[in-house]
């Protein structure tokens, strides 16, 4: 702290305090972190080369994540997009490779680096965080000697028994990691195990799987591989290039309402709750959820009508909503960017008018065409309660829902009505 002296246009004196404050490199701060229990990465502070090597095969030894993140210990902000005089691109780096970490670490250690905040000198880099990549944001493939028995009983009783290894998304499967699995499961002929493992991985990718499981995988009593079961899972927006396979799709095995609603090409899930829901947009969806629940509901569906849906597609969707009978509200939140809410209104009138709907509808709209929507709903002469904030309009749809329900549980039959 010190003092400073400044003339003013007066000639007058002021004291002005200008406080200095410490800057501690990231690992300085997050062994910090750690002293007082906070969780970070595993993380490694390298000085060379050579220590960058090292803390790649010590990472690597777990098996765990096969990639690191590589960070400049420099005091200035915007690494991420900092240049290097190395001519290397941003100052923290994911690697996937022992080798790309001692290229890009060689172009890191001793070299400066320039962000917004270094000027024109840059900032001399001698040191890098190498630290553990999150656990994996792609496909694993899981290896046990357990075979026949439910994964998921393992990884609960013991963990250790379960080999995990994520792949590349980009690379796929390397046969180094299909060879280490098969000697990790037993395989006495790893060699050819580790064929048959890469060649499933080349069905999992290119057919769009999100799951392929083999439990269990065996050998004969010649050493062949036999795969003797099988279960897969298809991802469903895959199904545009995976015609062949969702063509076996066997709908008489799914929920009645999940058929209806992928035929009109909704987006929707039933579940225990008794507060219908209709939203645009996935994230929303999950919000308007979520404030249910907050409030005390209790959500009954997810339902994404997406960014085009017409007036039919509406009526459709309450068509849903409605064939459930825990059903005691219906909340419909639109926020109009690409959706029209007016066009939202017109399913809404037309849905109530051919259904007969007899439970409360809750209407939060906002965005495109707003205020033609609310006129439609206001002309329409349907008894709809209208409200211009979500949180005030989930409350709503909470103590309505509540109210059917006692009134269902009476075995009071009840026509629900709201004043114009």
């Amino acid at each position: 702290m010190f003092r400073k002296l400044i003339f003013g246009p007066n000639k007058l004196f002021q004291n002005v305090k200008c406080v200095r404050t410490l800057k501690v490199h990231e690992y300085s701060a997050m062994e910090l972190l750690k002293k007082y229990e906070i969780p970070v990465p595993k993380f490694i502070v390298a000085r060379n080369v050579d220590e960058v090597k090292a803390a790649c095969e010590e990472f690597g030894e777990t098996r765990e994540s096969t990639d690191i993140v590589l960070k400049a210990q420099v005091l200035a902000g915007g690494r991420g997009k900092g240049t290097w005089d190395s001519g290397l691109k941003g100052g923290v780096k994911i690697v996937y490779s022992i080798e790309e970490a001692v290229n890009v670490a060689s172009q890191m250690l001793g070299h400066r680096i320039y962000t917004a905040q270094t000027g024109d000198t840059g900032q001399l880099c001698n040191k890098l965080l190498a630290c553990e990549h999150r656990s994996c944001g792609g496909p694993v493939m899981i290896g046990c000697q357990q075979g026949g028995v439910n994964i998921e009983d393992i990884a609960r009783d013991n963990p250790d028994a379960l080999i995990k290894i994520p792949v590349d998304i980009d690379k796929g499967l390397n046969k180094k990691d299909a060879l280490f699995m098969a000697h990790q499961l037993g395989f006495t002929n790893p060699n050819e195990a580790a064929v048959y493992i890469e060649r499933l991985y080349k069905l999992f990718d290119s057919s769009d799987c999100t799951l392929l499981e083999i439990n269990p995988i065996s050998q004969d009593i010649h050493g062949k591989v036999v795969c003797m079961d099988c279960k897969l899972n298809f991802d469903d927006n895959a199904a545009f290039r995976q015609k062949e396979i969702f063509a076996q799709r066997d709908w008489s095995q799914e929920d009645e309402r999940d058929v209806k609603a992928s035929k009109a090409g909704l987006n929707y899930i039933g579940l225990d709750g008794n507060i219908g829901c209709l939203v645009n947009g996935a994230g929303l969806a999950m919000a308007t959820m979520d404030l249910i629940q907050l409030h005390g509901g209790s959500p009954a569906n997810f339902l994404d009508v997406g960014g085009g849906a017409t007036a039919d597609q509406v009526t459709e969707a309450f068509r849903l909503i409605t064939s459930d009978p825990k059903v005691n509200a219906i909340l419909v939140n639109i926020f109009g960017g690409i959706m029209r809410c007016d066009v939202i209104a017109q399913g809404i009138v037309a849905a109530a008018t051919e259904l007969n709907i007899k439970v409360p509808i809750v209407v939060r709209l906002q965005g495109t065409r707003v205020e033609d929507a609310k006129a439609i709903l206001a002309t329409s002469h349907m008894k709809i309660l209208g409200c211009s904030d979500l949180d005030e309009a989930a409350q709503m749809s909470v103590k309505l829902a509540n109210i059917v329900h006692l009134a269902r549980e009476a075995a009071i039959n009840v026509k629900f009505e709201l004043p114009y």
